[in-house]
């Protein structure tokens, strides 16, 4: 099943920042963020630390960048 949230997650997971990943996808940096909440609150899980300085994965985000990827 195909599901553009987890394109947009990769996107965000590989780029590091919502606005250069927004960049990529064409659309919105508010766009990129809703879907990210969206997907964190679907997993109910957090999978980005977000700081002043850009993204990271949290463990969880790690297990799922790698799963989605593969």
């Amino acid at each position: 099943m195909y599901n553009p949230q987890l394109d947009t997650f990769l996107c965000v997971a590989e780029s590091g920042s919502f606005n250069k990943a927004a960049e990529r996808l064409f659309i919105s940096p508010p766009a990129v963020i809703k879907q990210i909440n969206l997907l964190e609150e679907n997993l109910e899980l957090q999978l980005f630390v977000r700081t002043h300085r850009g993204l990271q994965l949290t463990k969880a985000g790690q297990s799922l960048y790698q799963d989605t990827k593969y």
